[in-house]
């Protein structure tokens, strides 16, 4: 790749200092440096822009035509470098790209939109729901919600609040099946897989005896690879599921579900956190955004 903008930029140094030793002083670098610059230029422009002599330095006519365009195009990079800076620190606007998981994203970003958009009306929010994990860069993501342990990787991240697990679920599949009062007792139902791999054919549960926890088996006729529609499942009666308790605490509150098994209950507690491309000068559009869910985002039994 050529260097045009040095190029540029050591011709007009040399014509406002009028020397080639002076333009280099005001650049940092050594009067040869400059002169192949504007030597590397002319060649490439196939003219001579600046007549050399002893005492002074001149431009031809078309070294007259190219300053000025030159000048022009300077004071647009000025006017975009203006901008943007001024647009960076300011009031947050301009279109943010945030990515979540279905469930998160349907239970606690999307009822918080109307109130940031109100806060915020210059920003362009741009929202994408899936459960699929987004690279920041190739998918040109802003703001990226990830649930669960996060991978070693360059992006900084803020946590936004944690939650335990829980165990579920509706009140007509436990008026049909009977309620389960042990852990063991999961082996005669119909319990709501992830088709994630091997490591979610059990739930662990707290062994009061032991204190320690144990994995125990479980086993149904249906399987998914997202919460939301786990949740959905458990809803009509299809079987009893496990999910972080951010999915399902309204529906608990709310009699739609309900918790069993809470003395075997582990501890467990899930980590939700926003993910970005860290910046020292971070648009202030991500930062509003990312301070505004680590503030705002419900997540029941939440670190303060």
């Amino acid at each position: 790749m050529d260097n045009r903008a040095g190029e540029m930029e050591a011709f007009m140094r040399v014509v406002q200092a009028g020397s080639f030793a002076g333009a280099a002083r005001a650049a940092g670098l050594s009067p040869s440096a400059i002169s192949k610059l504007v030597a590397r230029l002319e060649a490439r422009l196939g003219t001579r822009l600046i007549v050399r002599t002893t005492r002074t330095l001149q431009l031809t006519p078309e070294g007259e035509v190219y300053h000025a365009r030159a000048l022009r195009v300077l004071a647009d990079i000025d006017e975009a470098e203006r901008l943007v800076a001024h647009g960076a620190r300011s009031t947050p606007s301009g279109r943010l790209r945030v990515s979540a998981s279905v469930s998160f994203g349907v239970r606690k970003v999307v009822p918080l939109v109307p109130d940031f958009l109100a806060l915020y009306p210059r920003v362009e929010l741009d929202l994408s729901l899936s459960d699929s994990i987004v690279d920041l860069v190739d998918d040109r993501a802003d703001v990226a919600i990830r649930v669960g342990t996060l991978p070693d990787s360059g992006l900084k991240a803020r946590k936004i609040g944690e939650a335990g697990f829980v165990v579920f679920a509706s009140p007509a599949y436990l008026k049909s099946h009977g309620v389960p009062t042990t852990p063991d007792d999961l082996a005669s139902h119909n319990c709501l897989a992830f088709n994630l791999g091997p490591a979610f054919t059990s739930w662990p549960f707290l062994d009061p005896a032991t204190g320690q926890v144990r994995q125990v088996p479980i086993g149904g006729n249906f399987r998914a690879n997202n919460g939301e529609t786990m949740r959905r499942m458990a809803m009509e009666g299809v079987g009893i599921a496990r999910l972080s308790s951010y999915h399902v605490e309204r529906d608990i509150a709310e009699g739609r579900l309900i918790s069993i098994l809470d003395a075997f209950a582990t501890g467990e507690r899930q980590a939700t956190h926003a993910v970005f491309v860290g910046h020292p000068h971070l648009a202030s559009r991500i930062r509003a955004f990312v301070d505004f869910l680590v503030e705002r985002v419900p997540m029941g039994e939440q670190d303060a």
